[in-house]
C-alpha cells in the first residue's frame, strides 16, 4: 500500500467563518481510532462482565452480528442520508447537505475531510446505542448481549472510515483492494447516484446500484 499519485493536495473549501468551527471540520483518521477503538473495547468488556459464567461464544456471536449489521447500515446511510436529495430544498437545507457530505464530493482529495468529524459521528453513535438498547435489549430481551452487538457495530464503523481514507489516499497492489478502490472512485467521478458501498460492494449488488465498468 503506497500513497496514491492522485491524492494531491488541494486547498480546502472554508466552511465556517469561525476559526473554532472551521478547525473541527477537519479530522485526522487517527482521531477515529482514538475515539472509537476504546469504545469498542469498553463495550466488549461490559458484555463479558454481564455474561460471566455463560458460554463465551454467545458474546462473540453477538459481536459478529453487530459487525454484520453495520454493512447494510453503511450502505443505507450513504445512499439515503448522505445523498438525500429533496425537491425544492431551502438554502439552509442545501447548506446542511453540503456540510454533511457535499463538500467531500466537491473536494474528494482533501485528506482532512475523508473521515466523519466527531461532532457528527459521536452523536450518531449515541443514537445507534439507543436504537440497539431498544431493539436488542428491550424488544429481543437480550440486554446482556446488547453491548457486544454495539461493539461489533462500532468496529464496523471504524473499518468503514479507515477504509474510506485509505481508498482516497493510497494505491493498492492486491486485487480485492484495487477493485474496491475502483468501485469507490467510480462513485465519485462517474456515477454519484450509484456505488454507495465503501468497505464492500455487496449491498450495491443486492440493491442493483453497482456498475460494471
Amino acid at each position: 500500500m503506497t500513497p496514491s499519485p492522485s491524492a494531491r493536495q488541494e486547498t480546502p473549501i472554508r466552511l465556517f467563518r469561525s476559526d473554532f468551527l472551521e478547525f473541527f471540520s477537519h479530522m485526522s483518521p487517527i482521531a477515529v481510532l482514538v475515539i472509537f477503538l476504546p469504545m469498542v473495547g469498553y463495550f466488549m468488556w461490559r458484555a463479558f462482565t454481564l455474561n460471566t459464567g455463560k458460554p463465551i461464544w454467545s458474546v462473540l456471536v453477538a459481536f459478529l452480528v453487530g459487525l454484520i449489521v453495520w454493512t447494510p447500515t453503511e450502505y443505507l446511510l450513504h445512499r439515503f442520508v448522505f445523498h438525500f436529495s429533496p425537491k425544492n430544498p431551502s438554502e439552509k437545507m442545501k447548506r446542511f447537505l453540503f456540510l454533511m457530505h457535499g463538500v467531500h464530493h466537491a473536494q474528494p482529495r482533501v485528506k482532512t475531510r475523508l473521515v466523519m468529524p466527531p461532532a457528527l459521528s459521536v452523536p450518531l453513535a449515541g443514537l445507534f446505542y439507543l436504537a440497539f438498547s431498544l431493539v436488542v435489549g428491550r424488544w429481543m430481551g437480550l440486554p446482556d448481549l446488547m453491548p457486544a452487538v454495539f461493539a461489533g457495530f462500532m468496529l464496523g464503523y471504524v473499518v468503514y472510515d479507515t477504509t474510506h481514507y485509505a481508498l482516497h489516499h493510497f494505491s493498492f497492489s492486491g486485487g480485492y483492494w484495487q477493485k474496491l478502490r475502483r468501485h469507490h472512485m467510480g462513485h465519485h467521478f462517474k456515477t454519484h447516484n450509484m456505488r454507495f458501498g465503501v468497505s464492500s460492494w455487496v449491498w450495491d449488488d443486492v440493491f442493483h446500484t453497482n456498475v460494471r465498468d
